[in-house]
């Protein structure tokens, strides 16, 4: 859906565009943008709720000064946003839309920003994830999963399809798991996982294993969001179930691989793991470079490098990345 991020004199990415696709997965140093990215998504989540400016009437302390612009892919391409900032400030505050006038241009930033609400950050806390939770009406998974429980067991009232395709891919995943158990306490649920015949309490579970959870609570989920921003896909996970966390976010973006007919959800997530970053070897197109250079930070894609095939052929790609031979890593002292 978002096609393009031009960032202008924001932070360390002074002049710095990056290409979206389907699914992106971005490597790089700290510091190198990619949180920027993320949060940068999440402010046009925001304001997309707020009315906006059009062309011209942007406020004299914004004109001039940093800015985000996002262009889209069809059916919304003749549409430009700008998330303006202050001169002196890095919270951009103010959405210009640009289109052609028309009352069929008009329409489609409706629907546009329709979807823009739907725009979801994600950064995994598995003590938040293993307290019993307060049910609530609320039906999607929270940024830290911390409703994790809550949301799974209204999944098995109002959604079983879903909950038993999770747990039977959970399953498949992690042999000793039989599925999920909830249990009440008061108002709280508590989320059990079982596990070789024996009922095991959320904090009682590793890290990984809730983390795995919450991808397929993505991947599975019956509405998920338009775009999900995913940071640190790796995180906790061991290197021989990357595949699978790659797997479960390719059901986002490529649902019609899995036999599924509804929308594509775009997927940006970030890593710092040459053993995720080896599954996409394949599919270099996916992978956005993120490289700081001094002050100054910028976005390459992978597959954009004229000496890509020749390089492929010496070593593995994690290998190339970590060596510092492909760029995306921190600048030596």
């Amino acid at each position: 859906m978002i096609a393009a991020v031009q960032f202008k004199n924001f932070r360390a990415l002074r002049s710095a565009k990056v290409r979206l696709t389907p699914f992106n997965l971005l490597v790089g140093p700290n510091g190198s943008g990619k949180t920027s990215l993320i949060q940068a998504l999440l402010r046009l989540r925001t304001l997309a709720a707020l009315p906006g400016a059009r062309a011209g009437e942007l406020p004299h302390p914004r004109a001039g000064g940093p800015e985000i612009v996002f262009s889209f892919a069809p059916p919304f391409e003749r549409i430009t946003v700008r998330a303006a900032c202050a001169h002196d400030e890095l919270v951009c505050d103010t959405l210009v839309v640009e289109h052609g006038g028309r009352p069929e241009d008009e329409a489609d930033w409706q629907r546009l920003r329709t979807r823009l609400l739907t725009v979801r950050g994600f950064l995994f806390d598995h003590y938040a994830m293993a307290v019993p939770v307060k049910r609530e009406e609320r039906r999607e998974l929270a940024s830290n999963a911390g409703n994790l429980a809550a949301l799974l067991a209204d999944w098995r009232e109002r959604e079983p399809a879903a909950l038993a395709a999770l747990e039977a891919e959970f399953a498949r995943i992690v042999p000793e798991f039989g599925g999920l158990d909830f249990q009440t306490v008061g108002e709280r649920v508590e989320l059990l996982g079982r596990v070789n015949g024996e009922r095991v309490p959320a904090d009682s579970l590793s890290q990984g294993t809730l983390y795995l959870l919450a991808v397929l609570a993505l991947a599975f989920s019956p509405e998920p969001p338009a775009v999900v921003c995913l940071e640190e896909a790796d995180r906790g996970v061991h290197p021989r179930m990357l595949r699978e966390v790659r797997d479960a976010l390719y059901r986002l973006s490529y649902p019609q691989d899995f036999g599924l007919a509804r929308a594509p959800v775009q997927v940006i997530t970030t890593t710092h793991s040459p053993y995720l970053l080896d599954l996409f070897r394949d599919h270099p197109e996916e992978v956005v470079l993120a490289n700081k250079h001094g002050r100054t930070a910028n976005f390459e894609r992978l597959s954009e490098r004229p000496d890509l095939r020749e390089l492929l052929g010496e070593a593995s790609l994690g290998d190339l990345w970590f060596s510092g031979i492909l760029g995306g890593t921190p600048d030596e002292a």
